[in-house]
């Protein structure tokens, strides 16, 4: 099945505009609904967020109150005396300030309705004041073993808030009370006295919280930090576990909003972290949030499709403008194509075509341009490279080598006139062969150990010569007839004047991502002056400037600017090292 593709620029143009267009308005509609959603969530989280606030005030308000009577009961004297005295114990010798006591927690108890009891406890459980006159405590009561009582000593001094639990301390009654339980301590803080305990009734906290709701179907409930609930308005249904809230979770988050997908009863509960151990919960039905979500989305799915309309209409309008200049673009690049690279686009305007029609300018002239570089260095390399062939070659080099030649033959020296032969024969064929620009390590390392046997032949015991190529590189590529020229520098302005003999050691190894070869000599050095200017772009030395310029030129222009010659010498002996590029 053939695919199928738009011929026109026009048609391909108005199709990508109607499909940017669609998807923009489908993504615009979404999230246009989302954000609105989002927003009234928000909103309906602030409102939450505001109950829970005022729920809050309203119970710490409540638990400072009640922490005021406790420590108004700490301050007491009669309570402090009793507590204080060593006869506590015994009824008849402290009856009177019992009394005292008995008469001072009713007075509390009479002027708060919710307040259920008051107890006053010794140090080890036992007995002491109930604000009841007729109170009968359950037989074999210890008081130490209640939890108000545990977590009040545990707390030393500070105020104990409990969870709702059934006080059963006294017999036949069984009420649901929240417990405000305080130690008393002796007046230098060293010794517990004993604990003040209120019973409130637990319709205070039901009160407070049971008129609060949130839309049709919210609420709020309280947990305290270990995750039992304070209050729920349903608590004995959560009770009977046939209802269950997220309290994991809820004591997880500090302070928040999460939301529970399920289905149409998801909801989101906000939570708020008190001062005194309890975390209040707000839960708002999701559905409730957005109750006109049908509406809003048929609002959207209509403005999603007039503004479809409008977009395909603008489309078609704005492929017609923007076919034509493309098409004029499209012609100049067809005589490109053909090779003619002197045309220049006419368009001008401001948007992105006319923009296109200045970078198409712009690459022309850089292809121009590039192409006159690549003749400029391509003439520059051969002008290098017949330099450099001319440096190896010279006459005054072959005289000198076939006068030696005759020299050795008129003594009869065959042997030695065979090897130098052959060696000026590999010599001349490396130097005038034709091939690659490039050659192996192996081949130029050839070439240098001629010309070097051809010149040990000449210089006898005044030269001798060392190569260690590492194996590894003998097949990597190097710019042919490089080595000779610093050779031969060494020989001609090193070795030569030297008093005695000297040596040429010629070394190549891998290093990281580059080949380092190094030809280094026993000769008289080069001066610092010297060193400075050899690499420079004046001959300002002799024959060796030019040789050792053309050499490092060379393998620039192959390799880049990182690569070429470094020199290194310290009053006698030069090194040079040639660092080029890792190629197989």
């Amino acid at each position: 099945m053939r695919r199928f593709v738009f011929t026109r620029i026009q048609s391909s143009i108005a199709v990508a505009f109607s499909c940017l267009i669609l998807l923009t308005t489908i993504i615009m509609s979404f999230s246009s609904y989302q954000l609105s959603a989002d927003a009234v969530r928000t909103k309906s989280q602030d409102y939450t967020s505001q109950i829970i606030d005022q729920v809050d005030r309203n119970i710490k308000s409540y638990i400072t109150n009640m922490e005021y009577i406790t420590l108004m009961a700490l301050n007491n004297a009669d309570i402090r005396n009793f507590m204080n005295s060593p006869n506590h114990n015994t009824l008849k010798s402290d009856d009177e300030a019992r009394l005292r006591i008995r008469n001072y927690f009713q007075s509390i108890r009479n002027s708060r309705k919710d307040i259920s009891s008051i107890i006053l406890a010794g140090d080890k459980g036992s007995y002491y004041v109930s604000d009841r006159s007729d109170a009968n405590l359950k037989p074999n009561l210890n008081l130490s073993n209640q939890s108000w009582f545990v977590k009040a000593k545990e707390a030393q001094g500070l105020v104990v808030i409990s969870s709702p639990y059934v006080q059963h301390i006294y017999l036949k009654e069984y009420r649901w009370v929240i417990s405000f339980s305080r130690e008393i301590r002796s007046d230098n803080d060293k010794q517990s006295l004993g604990v003040y305990s209120i019973d409130l009734d637990f319709d205070v906290i039901n009160n407070i919280c049971s008129d609060i709701s949130i839309g049709q179907r919210g609420y709020i409930f309280i947990v305290d930090k270990e995750g039992n609930v304070i209050y729920h308005p349903q608590q004995q249904i959560v009770y009977s576990q046939l209802k269950s809230e997220m309290i994991e979770q809820v004591l997880r988050d500090d302070n928040g909003s999460f939301v529970i997908n399920e289905g149409a009863n998801s909801r989101m509960y906000t939570t708020k972290d008190t001062g005194y151990g309890w975390k209040i919960v707000g839960v708002a039905y999701l559905d409730e949030l957005v109750s006109n979500k049908e509406a809003i989305k048929r609002s959207f799915l209509f403005t999603g499709a007039l503004c479809i309309v409008i977009g395909l209409i603008c489309a078609v309008i704005i492929s017609h403008k923007l076919s034509l200049p493309i098409k004029r673009l499209e012609s100049y690049m067809r005589e490109v194509e053909e090779g003619n690279f002197n045309i220049r686009s006419d368009i001008i305007s401001t948007n992105e075509i006319g923009k296109l029609s200045k970078r198409f300018n712009m690459m022309i002239g850089k292809i121009r341009e590039l192409m006159n570089q690549i003749v400029v260095e391509q003439e520059f390399k051969r002008k290098s490279e017949l330099k450099a062939l001319q440096a190896q070659i010279n006459p005054h080099f072959l005289y000198n080598t076939l006068g030696s030649i005759v020299w050795m033959a008129e003594g009869k020296k065959m042997e030695e006139v065979v090897t130098m032969t052959l060696a000026l024969s590999n010599l001349l064929r490396a130097s005038i062969g034709k091939g690659s620009e490039l050659i192996p390590i192996q081949v130029e390392i050839e070439h240098i150990t001629n010309y070097l046997t051809i010149q040990k032949m000449r210089y006898k015991s005044k030269l001798d010569f060392r190569i260690d190529i590492d194996e590894g590189i003998w097949h990597c590529k190097i710019p042919k007839l490089v080595l000779q020229p610093l050779v031969e520098n060494s020989i001609y302005h090193g070795i030569k004047y030297k008093s005695g003999p000297g040596i040429i050691r010629i070394i190549g190894e891998k290093s990281l991502d580059c080949i380092l070869l190094k030809v280094i000599d026993t000769g008289i050095g080069i001066d610092s002056e010297k060193l400075q200017q050899i690499l420079s772009n004046h001959n300002s030395i002799e024959d060796k400037g030019v040789g050792v310029m053309n050499v490092n030129e060379r393998l620039r222009l192959y390799f880049g600017e990182p690569y070429g010659l470094s020199f290194k010498s310290q009053g006698e002996g030069t090194e040079v090292t040639i660092c080029i590029p890792i190629i197989e």
